[in-house]
């Protein structure tokens, strides 16, 4: 028995499957300590102008692995230990009041401001991850938005339209984020856009609207919103914010407060703004001069705000101009809050420029974290008792522990080999990609049974290589008829069926060129005497 499971473990192909479940293992784990049992709260996104930002917490990149992400240790000294904890701790903060973050990287310096409570901080959380899987919105929770340009366009401008998304949404302070290229099997084409863990209203008007920005002067377009105009816009504290001169103040229906930014024009830009005011005339008005027509702001061809040019400006090619505009609300705080947001959105579309096409929003799906927790508790139920049905039938079958245990430890090798290359490339695990890793937990046992059938059928000890060879056969034979019909699926782009045919691939590529013809040799060693 020694020198079998010395044959075993000195087999090249066993070798070649323990050194790829290790480095799976040390992917899906990012490293040697189990992380199962963690707990705390990991930082998921950080809202530009907040506290936390102006504090010095960066907007974890959407590259960053789940556990490479910053994770809160202390609240003020208090171990943060859940998501409701976190809540708690924050909840009983008071405005101007500062609170000391450790993290597992650094401490920060926060002050709440006196605007909002939780959100001021600008901080959204998510239960700390104990794995480098990243969960899909079907298991995590999320918001879920399918796009349609509202014409043909070609492929280059759909791939600038995806890049412009994308750098919206990193801008907007959105970071747990997939944006890409679908088609339906009419050959129509779409952008699938995923946002895990967030529920926001205005993430649809973000992404729908071209955000077309200009500005004129006497009807004249003097730059638009693009790095090509502005490559610079203001989003830190001393230069954008509430505006300090006007702030805020009661209206009919409740309060309207005025916000400000500064931005930075090009020298092209500088120089159209100076040969349009050199034709104007100076007016005054209340003691002070200013050229006669205003510097108009529009958004998608509305105008959104008026801005007097001051008589010292009249031919000069300035670089720097301050943007100014309003929110409201039924309350001072609302009104703050509205007034913040409208500024982002504006900053966001004046530094990333409109988009190529105006894009409709077919579909827009929220689903809850909790039904998505629910559905993972489900599907390991039912995983583990799908992996005993197969252990009693097989065993049933050839009533020999011998056989049993390594088609068992084979199927759990190739799950954890697939879960590995996901958590390598970053790849989602939604119901897509579970229902690849069924189909190939379905084909792997099949594959297996074949190779079992045909190696113990007959007595010759000679035909031990033959036997292997015929079973590998079919097993290659299976494993092409099953590959073409995923490939064509896969470049087909078919919306969401792309990440089963990801998995499919992935999946019946690994059992079938690494894990199978391991098992093959660890029976052939066991079974022959």
């Amino acid at each position: 028995m020694n020198s079998k499971f010395k044959s075993i473990f000195t087999n090249w192909r066993v070798i070649t499957l323990l050194i790829l479940l290790i480095f799976a293992y040390l992917s899906i784990n990012g490293g040697v300590v189990p992380h199962f049992w963690d707990d705390g709260v990991t930082i998921r996104s950080v809202a530009s102008n907040s506290s936390a930002a102006i504090a010095g917490i960066q907007n974890p990149s959407a590259k960053l692995t789940p556990l490479a992400k910053e994770k809160i240790i202390l609240l003020n000294g208090e171990e943060v230990k859940t998501i409701d904890n976190y809540y708690q701790l924050v909840g009983k903060l008071k405005a101007n009041q500062t609170v000391i973050v450790k993290t597992n990287k650094a401490q920060y310096k926060l002050v709440v401001p006196e605007n909002d409570g939780v959100a001021a901080l600008g901080l959204k959380v998510y239960a700390s991850p104990t794995s480098n899987l990243r969960k899909g919105l079907d298991l995590e929770g999320g918001t879920r938005v399918l796009l349609k340009p509202a014409e043909e366009i070609s492929s280059d401008d759909l791939e600038t339209t995806i890049a412009n998304l994308k750098e919206r949404l990193n801008v907007y302070g959105l970071s747990d984020i997939i944006v890409r290229s679908a088609a339906d099997l009419a050959g129509d084409d779409y952008i699938l856009i995923e946002i895990a863990g967030v529920t926001e209203d205005e993430v649809k008007d973000l992404l729908a609207k071209q955000g077309k920005f200009e500005a004129k002067i006497a009807n004249e377009t003097i730059f638009f919103g693009g790095k090509n105009d502005i490559p610079y816009v203001c989003r830190s504290a001393d230069c954008s914010g509430i505006n300090p001169q006007v702030g805020c103040s009661k209206v009919a229906d409740g309060y309207a407060c005025s916000f400000f930014f500064s931005i930075t024009l090009s020298s092209d830009a500088a120089e159209r703004q100076a040969q349009a005011t050199d034709k104007l005339k100076v007016v005054g008005d209340n003691g002070e001069s200013y050229l006669s027509d205003d510097l108009i702001l529009f958004l998608d061809d509305k105008e959104v705000d008026s801005l007097r040019i001051g008589a010292e400006l009249k031919g000069r090619a300035t670089t720097n101009i301050q943007i100014s505009g309003s929110g409201s609300g039924p309350t001072q705080a609302d009104a703050i809050t509205n007034s913040l947001q409208n500024m982002k959105r504006l900053q966001t579309i004046i530094i990333t420029g409109s988009l190529p096409v105006k894009l409709d929003v077919v579909k827009m799906d929220t689903i809850s974290p909790s039904l998505g927790k629910e559905f993972l508790e489900n599907v390991i139920l039912v995983g583990i008792l799908a992996v005993l049905a197969v252990v009693s039938v097989v065993l049933i079958r050839y009533r020999k522990v011998k056989i049993v245990l390594p088609m068992v430890l084979t199927m759990i090798s190739e799950m954890v080999l697939i879960l590995g290359f996901a958590s390598l490339v970053g790849w989602n695990l939604d119901l897509a990609a579970i229902a690849g890793i069924i189909i190939v937990a379905g084909t792997g046992v099949d594959h297996l049974i074949i190779i079992t059938d045909e190696t113990i059928k007959g007595e010759a000890i000679s035909d031990w290589k033959r036997k292997i060879k015929n079973a590998m056969f079919i097993v290659m034979g299976a494993y092409f008829t099953n590959l073409s019909g995923m490939i064509p699926l896969w470049f087909a782009g078919a919306g969401l069926l792309k990440g089963f045919a990801f998995t499919t691939i992935i999946g019946i590529s690994f059992g079938v060129l690494i894990a199978r013809p391991a098992y093959a040799a660890v029976i052939e060693i066991l079974l022959k005497d």
